[in-house]
């Protein structure tokens, strides 16, 4: 009997050992496989299309001895982005300063100086776990039955006209503060904390300094104006790649006034942004930290409505000068504007193909007088909307007068973020495009321009890209 269980015993060990090496074998031992992964087609975003990666020479192809320009052509290459089809409007970035105006209304119903109301704010989750205090969206705000501490929370983001006497909203309040992690700064070598990751080469000794960062940083203070400063210190974390950005918001409608000495543009001061009629024009008086700020706004934006998902997503940026050299010219070298030839109209009828300045003086001949609603002109193969004319764009690349020799030839990017004390020189950004106030040579995509990152002009606007998450098919080799 006893001999009988011993062999039973041992055939069960055996069977055991049998199933453990044929149901494990990818990781016990065998043929290495590989450890795959997830992956999904990334749907398109809403108001975006997708240009593909590719190259293009950027530049200038030819000298213009009428404009002193010298030819300059260098080949670059760019991975596949998503690109906004037109100009963020009046309407999208309305939705961005309406969602800051609810925001400090919240923030203003929860605090106890005001409404003091906590279902605003939460702080707690279902379990009753203290979280990462946050504005509670699913409150709704009392606009119409306010109570009295509700209605002071209210209407004190609100102003009274001191020459009309209409109640309107305070654009000096409205302020956005968000954080940016400098994912390129915190990859160097050169910032790593352990000493012995910084330097391979064994023939040198192991470095014993601590690395020197630099971060913005903001706040308002007691009289409610905004801070920035730039603070240098040694390296402690990887918080100190963090830098913290409060940006007021509302585009300056007084640009219209400011950019035309002498020109009667009080309407568009009055009306451009305000007027519903103007909902679907590029929205324009914002500068590169706000286009930056809607940016940021717009991801997260996303983000919380992706829940856990949102983190896989790429964040909505301004697109490098390449990105838009090599967007608007449709891909294609030869094109020294977004469609095929060298003049920005038909032969024939004066049908234009963008919104320009024709003619001195005559701003109409192409149907326009300012802005032109975005979409009004064809868009070039990409399906892209008003690359030439309408409004200029901001890209997110800093100028110098040598950045082509300061970038790569591969997803190419001159990246200064100037602190506050830098000269204003150093606060260039480059602007692409021309608008409707230029004249032809200006409207072409191969030519830079710029302009400082806090100006705001009622010329300039913006349009935001994303990289695609995805992968392209190889090209097989012929046999």
């Amino acid at each position: 009997m006893k001999k009988i269980l011993h062999i039973l015993f041992s055939l069960a060990i055996l069977a055991i050992a049998a199933g453990c090496a044929t149901g494990s074998r990818n990781s016990m031992g065998g043929e290495v496989t590989g450890v795959g992964g997830q992956s999904w087609t990334e749907p398109t975003p809403y108001g975006m299309v997708l240009v593909g990666r590719g190259s293009v020479n950027m530049g200038p192809a030819k000298d213009d001895s009428l404009w002193n320009l010298k030819a300059n052509p260098r080949g670059v290459s760019v991975d596949a982005f998503w690109m906004d089809e037109t100009e963020i409007t009046n309407a999208k970035y309305k939705q961005f300063v309406f969602w800051v105006r609810d925001s400090i209304i919240r923030e203003r119903l929860a605090d106890p100086a005001y409404g003091g109301n906590e279902e605003y704010r939460i702080e707690e989750d279902r379990d009753g776990n203290p979280v990462t205090p946050h504005l509670n969206w699913a409150k709704a705000i009392p606009w119409r039955n306010a109570d009295e501490d509700e209605q002071r929370a209210i209407e004190s983001l609100y102003r009274v006209n001191p020459i009309t006497g209409v109640k309107e909203l305070d654009p000096e309040q409205l302020n956005y503060r968000y954080e940016t992690y400098n994912h390129t700064e915190a990859a160097k070598r050169k910032n790593r904390l352990n000493p012995r990751r910084r330097e391979y080469n064994t023939d040198r000794p192991v470095p014993t300094d601590i690395p020197v960062i630099s971060k913005d940083t903001a706040y308002i203070n007691s009289d409610g104006e905004i801070v920035r400063s730039t603070i240098t210190r040694a390296l402690t974390g990887p918080y100190d790649f963090v830098n913290t950005y409060i940006v007021n918001v509302y585009p300056d409608t007084t640009a219209w006034v400011n950019d035309f000495d002498n020109a009667y543009n009080e309407p568009y001061v009055r009306m451009y942004f305000s007027h519903g009629g103007y909902s679907e024009y590029p929205v324009v008086g914002v500068s590169w930290e706000q286009a930056n700020a809607f940016a940021n706004w717009r991801t997260d934006f996303l983000r919380r409505s992706l829940g856990r998902e949102g983190i896989y997503i790429e964040p909505y940026r301004l697109p490098t000068e390449a990105e838009w050299e090599y967007a608007a010219r449709a891909g294609k070298s030869e094109n020294m504007y977004p469609w095929d030839g060298d003049l920005p109209l038909t032969e024939d009828q004066g049908c234009f193909y963008a919104n320009f300045k024709p003619q001195e003086g005559n701003f109409t001949q192409d149907g326009q007088l300012i802005t032109s609603r975005v979409g009004t002109y064809a868009p070039n193969d990409f399906g892209l909307y008003d690359m030439a004319g309408n409004v200029s764009e901001w890209t997110s690349t800093a100028f110098t007068e040598s950045v082509d020799r300061l970038t790569s030839d591969l997803n190419p990017e001159y990246r200064y973020d100037a602190a506050q004390e830098d000269p204003y020189r150093m606060k260039r950004k480059i602007v692409r495009g021309g608008s409707w106030k230029d004249v032809a040579h200006n409207v072409r995509s191969d030519l830079r321009m710029w302009e400082y990152q806090n100006e705001q002009r009622s010329y300039i606007g913006f349009r935001c890209v994303r990289t695609q998450i995805g992968f392209a098919k190889g090209t097989k080799a012929k046999k």
